[in-house]
């Protein structure tokens, strides 16, 4: 802790300044990406106004069409409905989905905490499977481990998250009703801790089941450069023990590639927990991000835009941030 501490000292200005850019991308990169969202939900065939008035559209006369088309702001250009949405987004106000007649704000306080909770555990596992499995796999190579790893990871990486969770679904649901079929808690039952924990369980591994193959192929391939390195090779000819070894000079180098790869696989493990969300009806934000592309629900469509852009922008900074303190090597471009 205290390594990591000095460390940090050392990099404070180079994190500080990695900070700075990093935000100053962020005025720049929301703003166009909801505005690129804002233009596809106008181009696209959909009537929000059918979705918004349902069965009652057929039967609700012109006048009260062009009216509630008004108020919706439905008839105004695509670019002026996003710059009104920016300046409300700016106070705080999101807007209202047409689709859930919910506010925004509503939608995300109610399903975006299950969905971080769903991506932090599956990461968490995911994490532990690597670790474990590439480090054997790593101290033996072309061993019975290692000839797996490589096979398993192959077959994980051209299944999508949506195939892994169906085949879970029916072997572990249906077939041997180890665990339920999806939702939060069994029907007309109360939410409880130990009900979440027993329904997450399935959703969860899916999820991280998709991450591992790049996990553990990315350990195994750092463990294995670090144990051929010089810096190991002098250690152990200094006669320190394997654990030193693995502590002081295998684990840094390991952990600084496992850190950067995360920052780059952060954007498919929000994306596959949207996925995996649908398989398991898991309450999360997928069936309001679903039902907001159907119905062009600009407002919502817009949120759901922003907060997984600064989600994934927040997760690339705190990774870089990280690989500058773990690795000494790392840089911020001038």
């Amino acid at each position: 802790m205290k390594e990591l501490r000095r460390r940090f000292g050392e990099r404070r200005h180079e994190i500080g300044v990695l900070t700075a850019r990093r935000a100053l991308a962020t005025l720049f990169v929301v703003p166009a990406v909801t505005l690129a969202t804002f233009a596809l939900a106008a181009l696209s065939p959909l009537d929000p106004l059918v979705t918004y008035l349902g069965d009652g559209f057929e039967h609700t006369g012109r006048a009260e069409r062009d009216a509630i088309s008004d108020s919706l702001g439905l008839d105004v250009p695509f670019w002026q409905t996003w710059w009104n949405w920016m300046a409300n987004a700016f106070t705080g106000d999101f807007g209202a989905s047409h689709s859930l007649k919910q506010p925004v704000t509503t939608v995300f306080a109610e399903r975006l905490p299950w969905t971080l909770g769903l991506s932090v555990v599956a990461l968490v596992i995911a994490l532990l499977i690597a670790f474990g499995v590439a480090a054997v796999a790593a101290l033996r190579p072309d061993g019975l481990l290692d000839r797996a790893l490589e096979r398993v990871t192959l077959a994980l990486t051209g299944m999508p998250p949506f195939v892994i969770g169906l085949l879970a679904v029916a072997l572990f649901a249906v077939t041997l009703r180890w665990f339920p079929v999806g939702g939060l808690t069994e029907p007309g039952q109360p939410v409880t801790f130990g009900g979440v924990v027993h329904h997450i369980v399935m959703p969860s591994i899916v999820l991280a089941l998709s991450q591992v193959p790049w996990f553990a192929l990315a350990l195994r391939e750092s463990v294995r450069e670090a144990l051929g390195s010089g810096a190991v090779r002098e250690a152990q000819v200094r006669g320190l023990s394997r654990g030193e070894v693995l502590r002081g000079h295998i684990a840094p180098v390991s952990a600084a590639a496992l850190i950067a790869l995360m920052g780059a696989r952060l954007p498919e493990l929000v994306v596959g927990a949207l996925v995996v969300e649908e398989v398991f009806s898991w309450p999360g934000l997928a069936d309001a991000t679903v039902e907001a592309a159907l119905t062009a629900d600009f407002a919502l469509l817009a949120a759901v835009t922003a907060a997984t852009t600064l989600v994934m922008m927040l997760g690339s900074w705190l990774s870089d941030c990280a690989l500058l303190v773990v690795d000494p090597r790392a840089q911020v471009e001038r």
